[in-house]
C-alpha cells in the first residue's frame, strides 16, 4: 500500500503539468506579496489605514500580510522543487546515456529517417573519407573517425552542452529556492542607533508580533558620524565611520556611506540616516566670578567642573524648546529651536540651579556662588542611523541567477548539431559517400551550417579526384532532400 501511494505520488511530482501548475502558482502568490502591503516591512499603522479592520483580519489569517515568511510559501517552494528534483531523476538516464554515448554510426533505420542528407558517388572509400575529413576540420567541427566491423565512418559534433541545459536550468532554479527558503527562516533586518564613541552588540528587529532586540554575534562601534550639506543647506552625504570588536579586540573598520555599506560575518550595515538626538554634546560658557576673573570653560554631560577650589558646576537639564508655565520649566518639543540650560552649582553655600536661554537676548546670571555665567557655543549629539541586514541564503540565489542565466543562454543560443559521414554501396549508382546530420532545435540555423558542410565536402571531393565536375552536377539534386 505504502509503496503504491508513493509511486503515485513520485509520478505525479515527476509530471511537467505538475511542475507547470504548481511553478504559476508560486507566481500568482509571488505577485500578490507585491501587491499586498507586507509585514513586518511596512509600518502598523500604514497598514491599518490601507486596509479595512475586516480585510486586514482576513489578509493575517491568510498569511497574506507575510507572504514570503508564511508556512504555506515554503511548502509550496519546498513541493516545485520535489516537483522538479523528480522531474529530472525520471527523464535524467536517458538524457545523460544521449550524452555519454552518442550514436557514433547511424544504422540503415536511423540514416533513412533523417531529413538532411546528402549522397556523392566517390571512386574510393578511404580517399573519400579523406576528403570528408578535411573538410570537417577546416570548418572546426572536429571529425572522429569510428571503426565498426571493419568499416570506418566519421562523426562530429557540436554544442552537445546545450542536451543538458534543461537541467541546468532545474539546478539553478533548486539554488533560487533554497536560497529564499534559508533567508526566510534565519534572515532578518533591524536597526541601530549609535552616537560617537558609543559600541553596541544589540540591533532592534520588526517581527510580526513587534519590535524585539537581538544580540549580534559581535559588537560594532561608532568613531565619527557626520553629514555633508549642499550649498543650500540640503543633506549631500551621511558617513559614519565603524569599527568591529570581537572579544574586546578591534577586527574590522570602515567608513560607511550611502550604498557602501560594512559587511562582517555576512550582516551588512548600511548608512541609512543621521540626526540630533535632542541631547548636548558639550556646552561652552564664560564664567565670571565675583573678583571679575573670567574664564573659559566647556561643560560634558555628567562631568562635573571644578571651578575654584570650593565651587563645581555640571550640566543639568536640557530642553530642545521650552515654554514656562507658572515658574517651571517645560518642553514643547524634541526640536533645539528654543532651548534652556539649566547648571547646577555646589559649593560651600550649598546645592543651587541657574537656567540659561541662549536664544533669549539675556543671560542668566548666579549670585549665591559669585559666579555669572554667559553662554557661548554648543555641539548638538549626533546620532547615525545604521540599518542592519543578515540574508545567508543570498549566495545561493545569486548563485542560481547566473546558473539561470547561463542555462537559458544555452538552451536559447546554443545548438546541438550532429554529422555522420560513411561510405555505402548503392545498388545503381554505385559507391557512395554518404553525410547526414541531424538538430534538436533552430531549423534554420542548421540548414545553414548542414550546406556548408555538404559543399565544403564536394570541394574537397572535386579537388582530390574523387568527383568529376558532371557527376558534381548530377548529385546536386540531392540537396532537395535536406529541404524536405
Amino acid at each position: 500500500m505504502l509503496s503504491r501511494w508513493w509511486s503515485k505520488f513520485y509520478s505525479t511530482l515527476a509530471s511537467v503539468r505538475t511542475g507547470i501548475v504548481l511553478l504559476l502558482i508560486v507566481v500568482l502568490f509571488s505577485a500578490l506579496g507585491t501587491v499586498v502591503l507586507q509585514r513586518p516591512t511596512t509600518d502598523p499603522i500604514e497598514i491599518e489605514r490601507a486596509y479595512a479592520p475586516a480585510t486586514l483580519q482576513w489578509l493575517d489569517a491568510l498569511g497574506l500580510t507575510d507572504v514570503y515568511h508564511a508556512w504555506w510559501f515554503a511548502a509550496l517552494l519546498g513541493l516545485v522543487s520535489l516537483s522538479i528534483i523528480f522531474a529530472s531523476l525520471e527523464r535524467w538516464p536517458k538524457a545523460w546515456k544521449f550524452y555519454e554515448q552518442p550514436t557514433l554510426r547511424p544504422q540503415p533505420a536511423f540514416r533513412s529517417s533523417l531529413t538532411f542528407h546528402r549522397e556523392f558517388p566517390i571512386r574510393d572509400a578511404e580517399a573519400g573519407l579523406g576528403a570528408a575529413e578535411r573538410a570537417l576540420t577546416k570548418l572546426g567541427l572536429k571529425p572522429r573517425r569510428v571503426v565498426e566491423d571493419g568499416e570506418v565512418s566519421l562523426y562530429s559534433e557540436r554544442q552537445r552542452l546545450s542536451v543538458l541545459a534543461v537541467y541546468i536550468v532545474h539546478l539553478s532554479l533548486l539554488l533560487i529556492f533554497a536560497g529564499y527558503l534559508i533567508d526566510s527562516f534565519y534572515s532578518y533586518r533591524g536597526t541601530l542607533n549609535l552616537t560617537k564613541g558609543e559600541s553596541s552588540n544589540s540591533i532592534v528587529v520588526r517581527r510580526r508580533g513587534g519590535e524585539r532586540r537581538m544580540l549580534l554575534p559581535f559588537t560594532i562601534r561608532c568613531d565619527g558620524a557626520g553629514q555633508e550639506n549642499y550649498p543650500d543647506g540640503s543633506p549631500k552625504r551621511w558617513w559614519s565611520d565603524l569599527a568591529v570588536l570581537e572579544k574586546g579586540r578591534e577586527v574590522e573598520r570602515k567608513q560607511i556611506a550611502v550604498n557602501d555599506p560594512l559587511t562582517y560575518g555576512g550582516i551588512r550595515f548600511y548608512q541609512s540616516n543621521f540626526g540630533t538626538t535632542g541631547q548636548l554634546a558639550s556646552l561652552d560658557l564664560e564664567a565670571t566670578a565675583a573678583d571679575g576673573t573670567t574664564r573659559r570653560i566647556t561643560l560634558l554631560p555628567g562631568q562635573p567642573l571644578q571651578l575654584d577650589a570650593e565651587n563645581t558646576v555640571k550640566l543639568g537639564r536640557f530642553v530642545p524648546d521650552y515654554y514656562m508655565q507658572d515658574g517651571e520649566v517645560f518642553q514643547r518639543s524634541e526640536n533645539p529651536e528654543n532651548p534652556a540650560i539649566q547648571l547646577l552649582l555646589t559649593g560651600k553655600t550649598g546645592p543651587s540651579d541657574v537656567w540659561l536661554f541662549p536664544r533669549n537676548s539675556f543671560n542668566s546670571v548666579h549670585r549665591a556662588g559669585g559666579y555669572s555665567f554667559a553662554f557661548r557655543n554648543w555641539q548638538m549629539a549626533y546620532f547615525t542611523g545604521l540599518e542592519v541586514s543578515y540574508h545567508p541564503g543570498q549566495w545561493a540565489i545569486w548563485a542560481g541567477v547566473l546558473l539561470l542565466a547561463a542555462g537559458l543562454g544555452v538552451a536559447f543560443y546554443l545548438v546541438h548539431m550532429r554529422f555522420w559521414v560513411m561510405t555505402v554501396n548503392g545498388e545503381e549508382r554505385g559507391l557512395l559517400l554518404w553525410v547526414g546530420g541531424t538538430f534538436n532545435k533552430n531549423r534554420d540555423r542548421f540548414e545553414r551550417r548542414f550546406g556548408e558542410v555538404t559543399e565544403a565536402i564536394a570541394a574537397e571531393l572535386r579537388s582530390s579526384g574523387q568527383i568529376e565536375k558532371e557527376q558534381q552536377d548530377a548529385s546536386a539534386e540531392q540537396k532537395t532532400l535536406a529541404r524536405v
